[in-house]
C-alpha cells in the first residue's frame, strides 16, 4: 500500500493544475510506458489462458476443469493468484490512464478539444463489444471505452487530486468488494453456514454452483462442436447484459486505477522524475509484501479444498488491497529496471506493447483457431500445465510478429485502424 510519507513526498513535487503538452508534432514515447504494456499484455494471456481453453468457472474452481487439472495441491493456483491474476490488469489499467493524459497533451498541443478523446473511446467500447459478442466473453476493452468516459471528465483535476481520488475510490472498492463476496463464503463454507436461519440460503447458493457449472456445459458442447453460430445465438440471447453488468462490478477497481494511472504519469513515476532510490525501495515493498499476502491467500483456499465460494472470495474479495501493493511495486521496478534492458528481448517486449491492442484482439482470435471445435479443437483437452505451454507459444509469436512490423510499419494494425478511425482519415502505414 501507498504510505502517508509517499503521499506527502509525491504532492511535494507539485505538478501543474494543467497537464503540460508535448511541442506540437513530437513523436516521443515514453519508453518504460511500452515496455510495462508489453509485460501487461503478455501477462492478461497468463491470467486468462485456462478461460481460454476450459469453461469459464475453472478459472477459479479447479473441479470445472473437464480433464485433471494437472496441478496436484493445486500450487500451480497458488503461483497463478500470487505472480498474475489481476496484477496485468491493474498495470494495464494503469497505463490507460496514462496514456489518456498522454494523448490529451498532443491534442491540447494542437489546440484540439476532449471531444477527439471521447470518439476514440466511443471506438474503443465498440471494439470491446465486437470482441465479447463475437469473439471471447472475458473482453475489459468496452469498460474502459465506457469508464474513460468518466475519467476524461477529471483529466484537468489536479494530479493531486486524481492521486486521492484513486487511492479512496479503490480502497472503498476494495471493500466493497470483500464486505460483498465474503458473505457467501461464511455461509457455504464455514460453520455460520450450520445456523438454521441460513438452511435454505446455504442450499441456494449450493444450486448457484450447479446453475454456473450447467452453463458452462451448453457453452462447453457449443465450442467442442463448434457450432460458432450458435455459441454468438447465446451471447446475444443469454448474455447480452455481462459487459454492463461486469463494467458495473468492475468500476471500483478500473476509474480508480485509470485516475491513479493520470496522476502517476503528471507526476513524472512513468518517465524516471522520481528519486530512483524510493521508486526501488517501495517498489520491492509493493510486490514482496502483497505477493506474501497473495500467498496467505492461496494456502487459505487450498486448505479448504479450492471450495467455490471461498476460491471466489480469494480472487475477487480479499485480492485487491495486496494486487494493488503488487501493481505499484511491480509498475514502480519495471520503470527503473526497464531502461537497462535494452536487449533482442527488452526491444521485442517494448514493441509487443507498442501494437498492445493488435495483440490483444489478435490473441483472442488465434485461442479461438487453437480451441474452438471448428478448428483444432482443444477446447477442454488440455491441463493447466498445458495450457501454460499454450501461453508461451502465443508469447513467442507476439514477440516474432511485433518488432519485424514496427521496423517496417509506423502503427500495429489494429492501432492503425483505432487511429484512422478517431481521426476521420486514412494514415500512412509504411515507414
Amino acid at each position: 500500500m501507498t504510505s502517508d510519507a509517499q503521499l506527502a513526498g509525491l504532492a511535494d513535487i507539485a505538478p501543474p493544475d494543467e497537464a503540460k503538452p508535448l511541442a506540437a508534432g513530437t513523436n516521443d514515447r515514453i519508453a518504460s510506458l511500452d515496455f510495462i504494456r508489453g509485460i501487461a499484455v503478455m501477462g492478461i494471456l497468463a491470467a486468462n489462458i485456462v478461460i481460454f481453453g476450459q469453461p469459464f468457472n475453472a478459472y477459479i474452481y479447479p473441479e470445472a476443469f473437464l480433464v485433471p487439472t494437472g496441478d496436484p495441491g493445486g500450487w500451480q493456483w497458488i503461483a497463478q493468484l500470487v505472480l498474475i491474476d489481476g496484477k496485468m490488469r491493474a498495470l494495464f489499467t494503469l497505463l490507460f490512464g496514462a496514456g489518456m493524459v498522454l494523448f490529451m497533451e498532443r491534442v491540447w498541443a494542437r489546440g484540439g478539444s476532449r471531444a477527439l478523446q471521447a470518439k476514440r473511446l466511443a471506438i474503443l467500447a465498440v471494439f470491446g463489444l465486437i470482441h465479447f459478442f463475437f469473439i471471447w466473453i472475458g473482453d475489459i476493452l468496452f469498460f474502459y471505452g465506457l469508464f474513460g468516459f468518466l475519467a476524461l471528465a477529471c483529466l484537468r483535476w489536479k494530479a493531486k487530486t486524481q492521486l486521492y481520488a484513486g487511492i479512496i475510490g479503490y480502497v472503498f472498492g476494495a471493500l466493497l468488494y470483500a464486505a460483498t463476496i465474503t458473505f457467501p463464503f461464511l455461509v457455504t463454507d464455514t460453520a455460520m453456514g450450520d445456523a438454521p436461519q441460513f438452511a435454505e440460503m446455504r442450499g441456494d447458493m449450493l444450486a448457484g454452483i450447479d446453475e454456473a457449472l450447467a452453463d458452462d456445459a451448453e457453452t462447453t458442447q457449443l465450442k467442442q462442436s463448434g457450432d460458432y453460430a450458435g455459441l454468438v445465438e447465446k451471447r446475444f440471447k443469454q448474455e447480452w447484459f455481462l459487459p454492463l453488468a461486469n463494467a458495473g462490478f468492475f468500476i471500483f477497481e478500473t476509474l480508480p486505477l485509470m485516475l491513479l494511472g493520470m496522476a502517476l504519469y503528471r507526476y513524472g513515476f512513468f518517465s524516471g522524475a522520481l528519486d530512483r532510490g524510493r521508486m526501488v525501495l517501495w517498489g520491492w515493498i509493493g510486490l514482496l509484501g502483497g505477493g506474501l499476502a497473495h500467498l496467505a491467500i492461496g494456502l487459505f483456499v487450498q486448505s479448504g479444498g479450492f471450495a467455490f465460494y471461498t476460491a471466489t472470495a480469494a480472487f475477487v474479495g480479499w485480492s485487491p488491497l495486496p494486487r494493488l501493493a503488487m501493481a505499484l511495486g511491480l509498475a514502480a521496478l519495471l520503470v527503473v529496471y526497464s531502461p537497462a534492458w535494452t536487449g533482442w528481448l527488452g526491444q521485442r517486449i517494448s514493441a509487443a506493447g507498442r501494437t498492445a491492442f493488435t495483440n490483444y484482439l489478435g490473441t483472442s482470435v488465434v485461442m479461438m483457431f487453437v480451441f474452438h471445435g471448428w478448428a483444432l479443437g482443444l477446447y477442454g483437452e488440455l491441463n493447466r500445465p498445458q495450457l501454460y505451454g499454450v501461453t508461451v507459444a502465443a508469447w513467442v509469436m507476439m514477440l516474432a510478429w511485433s518488432k519485424p512490423w514496427l521496423d517496417r510499419f509506423r502503427y500495429g494494425p489494429l492501432e492503425w485502424l483505432w487511429r484512422c478511425l478517431t481521426y476521420g482519415k486514412l494514415f500512412p502505414i509504411r515507414r
